[in-house]
């Protein structure tokens, strides 16, 4: 195909299908990235004004045409004209093929041609889907520029790469208004997402309303459930969107809400209670009681009343099977029905849902645990547990999609989704030894906070070509690793991306004997172990043929809410929601970091004005009821410094000081935070401009200007710190901040004229920096890093 462009549009285009593996065209801020974008060789736009008129012809799409005029209005602030009903002339031509059901289906064509030209605005789809995300596409172009309101003249030809781009909102845990939930389906559709998988039950409630069953949102749901009719609401607002609604009732585990409603359904006698804590909890449905079937049976047929999509999904993971094993009558009936063991018996219960499903014209959707060879190969695995799960998935006839490495829960950099191929890569030969090779292999052990110690082993490989490597962590597959780099002759630091996030070894490998820390996301870990005798052995990872990775489907982003309360979403979703949408939508080709970080800025300010999101309205907010004053600037300048803890630090702090419960307040400011500090990105590519040109006076000079604003700010943040109770665990923070920006400087013009520091001075500083970057109220200062990189260079 890329050959076939190429030729097509060699007369100056500016195209991702102009060479191979080309960044998308930077001054276009699109997000997903179209599958081919043609940029004529004489620039030019089409001026608007508010006379803007959109037509649609060949379906009718209810309210289109009333929701993006007003979307034109608030990104360009106008009053538009009236709208005509038939526009004989109209600015935007929206022409659909073919007239079909506005029930989005997984085959549904989304695929779309938009050209922008003198003449005006052409969007052809062949379904109204393809219109919708056309349109997504044609409100990204509209820009406010120096002279006027333009889109620039440009050709697309756009299709997805993946037909299930999902996203799935907990609101079990924390409970979301109806509000919240059809805002983030504006979100969705603005990102090109077609799935909203809707987790509505768990242990700590039940939150949809059953007529047949009452007592669950009576007894299970503090009040706090989704009525019939609201539920609906959902769905028909989902529609308009192109965008399906697939609910999760979690079976036979997560059942605590279910333990408290009815208890004689369960595998153990009780008494329940409301669950409070998160966890994985004891209470499962008993599979051996006739009534669990019927009780299943008529939940399906309410749900399927109100959700219309072809999938159910009935959860599946993390059955804790103590209390089946407890049971006496629950072990006789295994017996008498020739059960071999509690594996086995899920899967019996996951058989009879089947049938049941199967009678209410529905197919099974679950987590990892479900998958078994005696299911049909209706069924779609979802996967939480990464590639190779969803690599022998796909291997063994079943569909699959991918979950790991898109939680979104979790605070990680955009750039770790971003990297997240949907496809189970294989290592490519990186591990194979050949005569040519030095290699080193060390174990490794890594306690964490809560949970037993991440173990492995990882080999690092020298020959005339350079340093590779690889790491193996137990009862996973072999991962390559990159960017290895030796920083002194005992020290060694290389990166590596695993489903605890982006993972950077810096560990002294001296007398056989292994020492540091792993940097997991932005929290050091302690790290020891020892020199092995021999590179080991490894698992290699699944990779299934490539008629096979067509059972893959897609994947889904996914935001469980232990730590996210409904006033905290958008701050936890956007903007990365969107890089997440690009690799299920974007070529595997479209993959460079630095223009994704460019796009996703002008996406992020879009978002807000266009779709109405609250990423940013919501950290005001929270800042200012941390602050007590509209005068938030002190805490704004202090988060470019910092970022919440990443990975599960925080939820592993919580549940060791014990506060991991649904009434611990996420008050903090890391709650008012996203995920990562663009400042801090910023300032780690000023470090690196400068150290490889010391006279580069640019960077320089914009770090020395960050430095400088740190300092400053020291008195005002301090003073709103101690004002306010919430904030005092903040004050080692900012006197860290303080003192790191003085270092900063100093290092600044080391590099700068090329200095050196004495060995005692270096040490003093790398102490500080190493008792900054600790955790401290579950916050990082991430300003550590750039600062280390400055420390490094001043000290060779």
């Amino acid at each position: 195909m890329f050959k076939s462009i190429r030729l097509s549009l060699l007369a100056g285009c500016i195209s991702i299908a102009c060479q191979a593996n080309a960044a998308p065209a930077g001054d276009l801020p699109l997000m997903p990235w179209p599958q081919q974008v043609t940029r004529p060789a004489a620039e030019g736009s089409l001026v608007l004004d508010n006379a803007v008129a959109i037509k649609i012809s060949g379906d009718k799409l209810e309210g289109a045409t009333e929701r993006w005029r007003e979307r034109i209005a608030q990104q360009t602030g106008w009053q538009l004209q009236p709208a005509q009903a038939n526009p004989s002339n109209p600015t935007i031509d929206i022409h659909i093929n073919k007239a079909v059901s506005p029930l989005p289906r997984l085959d549904s064509d989304e695929s779309y041609e938009l050209s922008v030209t003198a003449d005006g605005v052409k969007l052809t789809a062949n379904t109204r889907f393809g219109a919708m995300r056309g349109m997504e596409t044609l409100l990204q172009l509209i820009q406010n520029g120096p002279q006027n309101t333009s889109i620039p003249f440009v050709a697309i030809k756009d299709t997805p790469r993946f037909p299930w781009r999902g996203m799935l909102l907990d609101s079990a845990r924390h409970f979301v208004p109806i509000e919240d939930i059809l805002r983030q389906l504006d979100g969705m559709a603005s990102a090109k997402f077609n799935v909203f998988h809707w987790h509505l039950t768990d242990d700590q409630g039940w939150r949809f309303s059953s007529t047949k069953y009452p007592k669950l949102q009576q007894l299970a749901s503090d009040g706090q459930f989704y009525t019939q009719a609201q539920m609906k609401e959902v769905v028909r607002y989902a529609t308009k969107l192109g965008i399906r609604v697939v609910p999760e009732m979690d079976l036979p585990g997560h059942a605590s809400a279910i333990a408290v409603a009815y208890p004689e359904l369960m595998s153990a006698p009780g008494p329940y209670q409301m669950e409070r804590h998160w966890g994985v909890l004891k209470p499962l449905l008993n599979p051996a009681n006739e009534a669990t079937y019927k009780f299943v049976d008529t939940l399906i047929g309410e749900l399927t009343a109100i959700f219309p999509d072809a999938y159910l999904h009935i959860g599946g993971d993390e059955v804790d099977d103590a209390h089946w094993k407890e049971s006496a009558s629950i072990q006789a009936f295994m017996k008498q029905h020739n059960i071999a063991d509690t594996h086995a018996l899920q899967t019996y219960f996951n058989q009879r849902l089947e049938k049941i499903l199967e009678k209410h014209h529905r197919q099974m959707m679950g987590w990892d645990e479900i998958y078994h060879p005696d299911l049909p190969k209706s069924i779609l695995i979802q996967s939480w547990q990464g590639q190779d799960a969803l690599g022998t998935v796909a291997a063994n006839g079943y569909k699959g999609i991918l979950s790991t490495g898109f939680y979104l829960d979790q605070p990680q950099s955009t750039a770790y989704h971003y990297r997240n191929e949907i496809l189970p890569q294989g290592l490519g030969g990186i591990d194979q030894i050949t005569p040519a090779d030095s290699a080193q292999s060390w174990f490794f052990t890594m306690p964490r906070l809560k949970g037993k110690p991440v173990e492995g082993s990882f080999t690092l490989v020298n020959n005339k070509n350079g340093w590779r490597g690889f790491i193996d962590f137990e009862g996973k597959s072999r991962r390559a690793v990159r960017d290895i780099e030796w920083l002194n002759a005992h020290q060694v630091t290389f990166t590596v991306d695993t489903w605890m996030g982006e993972t950077r070894p810096v560990v002294t490998v001296d007398q056989d004997k292994l020492s540091g820390y792993f940097l997991v996301g932005n929290v050091r870990y302690p790290a020891s172990g020892q020199k092995l005798d021999n590179v080991p052995e490894g698992v290699q990872p699944v990779v299934p043929t490539p008629e096979q990775m067509d059972n893959i489907l897609g994947g889904e982003a996914a935001l469980w809410a232990e730590n996210v309360s409904s006033p905290l979403l958008d701050i936890k979703l956007w903007p990365r929601a969107f890089a997440v949408a690009e690799r299920l939508w974007s070529t595997e080709e479209v993959k460079d970091i630095d223009n994704m970080y460019q796009r996703l800025q002008a996406i992020d300010a879009w978002s807000t004005i266009s779709v109405g999101l609250r990423q940013h309205t919501a950290a005001v907010q929270q800042m200012t009821r941390l602050a007590g004053t509209p005068d938030i600037l002190p805490l704004q300048i202090l988060a470019q410094a910092v970022e919440p803890a990443q990975y599960y630090t925080r939820q592993h702090l919580k549940f060791q000081a014990g506060n991991y419960h649904h009434f611990e307040p996420l008050n903090r400011f890391a709650d008012a935070l996203g995920a990562e500090s663009i400042q801090v990105r910023s300032m780690d590519s000023w470090v690196d401009k400068l150290i490889a040109d010391p006279e580069d006076g640019t960077s320089a000079e914009s770090l020395r200007h960050t430095f400088a604003r740190w300092q400053s700010n020291t008195p005002d943040v301090l003073a709103l710190i101690d004002g306010n109770y919430q904030l005092k665990g903040l004050k080692p923070v900012a006197e860290s901040v303080d003192k790191l920006a003085g270092i900063g400087l100093r290092l600044t013009d080391l590099v700068a004229r090329q200095g050196t520091l004495s060995g005692d001075e270096r040490e003093g500083i790398q102490k500080q920096l190493d008792d900054a970057a600790q955790t401290q109220d579950e916050v990082v200062i991430a300003a550590v890093y750039p600062l280390q990189k400055l420390l490094r260079a001043s000290t060779r």
